[in-house]
């Protein structure tokens, strides 16, 4: 008689739990690709529907360019810098106060989503990755941001603040580019690591106020005390308004250019575009696992 013996790793006596782990995103993968411009449109036909937002959101910094100019008109010329009219010098800081307020409201539609339960479905859906959800808001932030920036930089031209050369305007939009995407990104991962809306809404209004008085937005450094000096040479939006107000006053700049006389040392106009993309870098990787636990 024969007898079979049977191991016992053949039969296991206990069922094993099978951890699925988030897929990296392909920006080569059509299904990422698709599934992405679909959550991107989606974010275009709610503002289709509340138009209310873009109007308001291109309105308000021509208002500022219009008061404040108006305000500071008689200003004394060589007040502020090479600067003919405080039109032109405020031009910048609007360009990019703009744009980093609508970064920081990028987390509100996905906040929206995930308190309405709607995130919930997308986490449960046949997604190819759901990093798309993340990247249709920075794409739509992004869009809105360099919309916003070509009706301020029409209507300043209007209002007599000239323009900077071809070159220079493509830069201007990727120093917009780089700082919305840094932004846009702190504000994604403060959507995920707070408990609700209310509180991504005190953190915007208290963020935004400071971070523009202690900047060059509305006045240069030589018009600050000491100390707001140095806070405001530190200070990220800085990094981006002087190399904006650079262009708009230089034809003949170079990436060697200085752009801004920093207490602590001069810096020049790549110098700033590698403390931006750098500052980016910081951004994506603070928020990278964070995301990959959320979206889980």
């Amino acid at each position: 008689m024969t007898t079979t013996s049977v191991s016992p790793q053949s039969t296991p006596n206990r069922l094993e739990k099978t951890v699925i782990q988030p897929t990296p995103p392909s920006l080569f993968s059509p299904e990422f690709v698709q599934e992405t411009l679909a959550l991107t449109r989606r974010l275009f036909i709610q503002l289709q529907r509340r138009p209310a937002t873009l109007v308001a959101g291109i309105v308000q910094p021509l208002m500022w360019l219009v008061l404040f100019g108006a305000l500071f008109k008689n200003v004394p010329e060589g007040m502020f810098g090479m600067s003919q009219t405080y039109g032109q010098f405020l031009c910048a800081g609007v360009i990019v106060f703009t744009a980093f307020s609508g970064a920081l409201n990028a987390g509100l539609p996905v906040m929206f989503d995930r308190e309405f339960g709607f995130l919930n479905r997308l986490l449960v859906a046949p997604l190819a990755s759901r990093f798309s959800i993340v990247l249709a808001s920075a794409l739509f932030i992004t869009a809105l941001s360099l919309l916003q920036t070509i009706a301020i930089v029409a209507v300043s031209f209007f209002l007599g603040a000239g323009l900077p050369s071809a070159l220079g305007l493509g830069v201007v939009a990727l120093i917009v580019l780089l700082l919305v995407l840094g932004v846009t990104a702190l504000s994604l991962g403060l959507t995920f690591a707070l408990p609700g809306h209310i509180e991504l809404l005190a953190v915007i209004f208290v963020t935004n106020l400071p971070l523009l008085f202690a900047s060059t937005a509305l006045v240069p450094l030589s018009f600050m005390p000491a100390w707001l000096q140095v806070v405001a040479s530190l200070n990220p939006l800085s990094f981006a308004i002087e190399p904006i107000r650079y262009l708009y006053l230089h034809s003949d700049w170079s990436f060697s250019s200085v752009v801004m006389q920093a207490p602590w040392g001069n810096l020049s106009l790549g110098t700033t575009l590698l403390l931006l993309a750098g500052l980016d870098l910081l951004a994506l990787v603070g928020i990278q696992k964070l995301l990959q636990r959320k979206l889980a």
